[in-house]
């Protein structure tokens, strides 16, 4: 049962966890935010960090935007095997 009015910006995965791909506007927004963001902090920090640094960086750096896809998840985040629920 989906509601279309339920202010979701993602569909969740029907295979694994987390969200899958955007639903509205909205979500293609997070989306490209989270791209950019991380395409930015490549270029600007992979040289002068090391690698066991990076990572945990551009991640504490998605991580609003993460948290905010799970937040507008439709279903929530759980795993999920693609059997129908």
């Amino acid at each position: 049962m989906s509601d279309e009015n339920d202010g979701a910006w993602f569909v969740a995965k029907r295979h694994g966890y987390g969200a899958g791909l955007p639903i509205a506007w909205q979500g293609w927004v997070v989306l490209a935010a989270m791209i950019a963001l991380s395409t930015v902090l490549a270029l600007l920090l992979a040289k002068t960090l090391s690698p066991l640094l990076f990572t945990p960086v551009v991640l504490a750096a998605n991580l609003p935007l993460i948290l905010l896809a799970r937040a507008r998840t439709r279903g929530g985040w759980k795993w999920r095997n693609g059997r129908d629920e």
